[in-house]
């Protein structure tokens, strides 16, 4: 009896493994955004979401053709980390102007993952070569 009691929670263990390692291994992949792309946009920053899992930059990115500007979504790095090298919660003010390098969503859509940042005074942020 206790052979089979073994067993089965090694078999639970097993599926409960199977089913949450590929869930996490998407998660962090990063699959969605392109990475053979840089794309710099110009624009206002809206927001700064400095906490867990990811932080998330919100700029405001002028229409090209004269429309209405643009929320583009900029995933970046934890706030641990990130801590760590020196970002804090106001490291981008609200209303500031800002260029910003990333590597964009396959799909089109407004959003990528964060891979710098320059401010109208010069100062950089995250990798700016």
């Amino acid at each position: 009896m206790k052979r089979i009691h073994s067993w089965g929670i090694a078999v639970l263990v097993a599926a409960t493994m199977a089913i949450t390692i590929p869930a996490a291994m998407a998660h962090h992949s990063g699959v969605e955004f392109d990475a053979t792309r840089v794309v710099e946009l110009t624009g206002t920053v809206k927001e700064f979401q400095f906490k867990n899992p990811h932080t998330w930059i919100q700029v405001m990115i002028p229409d090209a053709k004269g429309g209405p500007s643009v929320e583009w979504s900029l995933e970046w790095g934890a706030p641990n980390s990130l801590g760590r090298q020196g970002v804090r919660p106001t490291s981008f003010p609200v209303g500031a102007k800002i260029v910003v390098r990333i590597n964009p969503m396959k799909n089109g859509s407004p959003a990528g993952a964060f891979i710098g940042g320059k401010f109208e005074d010069g100062k950089t942020i995250g990798t700016w070569n």
